[in-house]
């Protein structure tokens, strides 16, 4: 067992590394969702990414209800 120190040492730098990285590595998927999301439809409460999005959705899934005025 000639490398038993190297072998050691190469471990505990590569625990000090993941354990970095781990700390760094945290990102809130579910915040950066709701920040894409700027509308919401008024009759389901469905979340949009833009109007265009809105206006398509409002128009496929409510076809008998008047268009909003934030959509007009």
């Amino acid at each position: 067992m000639a490398r038993g120190l190297a072998k050691v040492q190469a471990k505990e730098k590569a625990a000090k590394k993941a354990a970095k990285a781990k700390g760094q590595g945290k990102h809130d998927h579910k915040a950066a969702r709701e920040s894409q999301l700027k509308a919401q439809c008024t009759v389901c409460k469905a979340p949009m990414s833009d109007r265009s999005v809105y206006k398509q959705h409002f128009e496929a899934k409510h076809p008998k209800l008047p268009l909003p005025d934030d959509l007009k």
